[in-house]
């Protein structure tokens, strides 16, 4: 059953996303908020298409440290998951992604649109002046700056391995930054199609607040989001052996 529920919800997901560009093409048109306005609303139908036929629920913890106006969100990167679970909880997400994405037909246009920060990884330094650059200029709408420090995604058991892309936007924002750790990654595995039952948990931090050395903000940025994603991931295991 849980292969049968893992490739109805993937045809569906991808079909349910052509159908929201192809019905959400007007909104090109309109001001970025009304795509931002579509983009969670997939995103919240992708949350509950997950729960009804993968039986993969959602819990958010830390609900009092989502920020309201410009700040940075930096957290683990597991799966997809979170790069749809996310969009709903902030009021206009602003997220760092790989440039190749904007090559996408339809897809592309959109992430245009939204404002979201291409990063060419190919361009080496140029690269992080350009993402410094955009976050500055995106962070004064003002918006939350979504990056993961670790470029990619991790599984749950991996080591981390954090780039310094989140430190050098945070030294130039001014803003508070506050982290996430989730367990993703078990129910949602990188590069699987399987989807297993269960909870996914994200819990936001308390706000790592602006000002501090590039040093001290980046070893309590990683501490914040491992600690906090291996609590989750020791959790939902334990959950799992008991059930």
């Amino acid at each position: 059953m849980i292969v049968a529920r893992s490739i109805i919800f993937n045809v569906l997901f991808y079909l349910v996303l052509v159908l929201f560009l192809l019905v959400g093409s007007p909104t090109l048109l309109l001001p970025r908020i009304y795509s931002i306005r579509a983009l969670q609303l997939w995103g919240r139908v992708s949350i509950w298409m997950l729960r009804v036929i993968c039986n993969i629920k959602m819990e958010v913890r830390g609900a009092e440290h989502i920020p309201q106006g410009a700040a940075m969100v930096a957290g683990k990167h597991q799966s997809f998951w979170e790069t749809f679970a996310i969009l709903p909880l902030l009021d206009d997400p602003c997220f760092v992604l790989k440039k190749e994405l904007t090559y996408i037909p339809f897809f592309g246009w959109f992430c245009l649109k939204f404002k979201m920060i291409a990063v060419d990884r190919k361009a080496g330094t140029q690269a992080l002046r350009d993402l410094v650059a955009r976050a500055k200029e995106e962070v004064l709408r003002p918006r939350q700056i979504v990056i993961m420090p670790e470029g990619t995604r991790r599984n749950p058991d991996d080591p981390p391995d954090y780039k310094p892309g989140a430190a050098a936007v945070y030294a130039q924002l001014g803003v508070p930054c506050v982290p996430f750790g989730l367990n993703a990654g078990l129910f949602w595995p990188r590069r699987k199609f399987m989807r297993y039952p269960g909870t996914i948990i994200i819990e936001f931090c308390e706000a790592i607040p602006a000002g501090l050395g590039r040093k001290e903000f980046q070893a309590r940025l990683q501490n914040a989001i491992e600690t906090t994603a291996q609590r989750l991931v020791i959790e939902a295991r334990s959950v799992k052996v008991q059930n």
